[in-house]
């Protein structure tokens, strides 16, 4: 099966969540996060911890920046939660922060990955996708850096 396949995902989480892997700290929620000189509101996080194979120190950041299309912060905020399973189980996924910015209503995400090839293949994948289908058309920028 198609590592990048959306069902492939899912059962990736699962198998985080069996084994323990999967966690949604809380600490950060709520707390101001500044990016290119913005403020943005962290309103969710999750990580995954690494396994043996994968690197210590995840290798890459992508950052997705977008305005939602026909939703308030408020509805994209819960309606966030149905999309996540889908990219969590991702080759290469780490971790994420997603955010809004409390000025203009944009929402971003702060993702971790284990390599930038993992990243650009999230950027090409259809969670990026859907992303992009959902927001306001010109919208959406992505950014990749290698750490």
């Amino acid at each position: 099966m198609n590592k990048m396949n959306p069902v492939f995902s899912v059962i990736q989480v699962i198998g985080y969540v069996l084994a323990g892997r999967l966690s949604f700290p809380r600490k950060l929620v709520g707390k101001e996060f500044l990016m290119e000189g913005e403020k943005w509101i962290i309103f969710r996080q999750v990580i995954v911890k690494p396994n043996k194979n994968q690197p210590a120190v995840p290798g890459a950041i992508f950052v997705p920046r977008f305005h939602v299309a026909n939703m308030t912060v408020r509805q994209n905020i819960r309606f966030s939660l149905l999309p996540m399973w889908f990219i969590i189980g991702l080759p290469g996924f780490r971790s994420k922060l997603w955010m809004y910015n409390p000025q203009n209503g944009d929402s971003a995400g702060f993702y971790e990955w284990d390599t930038v090839q993992d990243a650009e293949n999230y950027r090409n994948s259809f969670a990026a996708g859907f992303m992009t289908k959902r927001s306001v058309p010109g919208s959406v920028s992505f950014k990749i850096i290698a750490k």
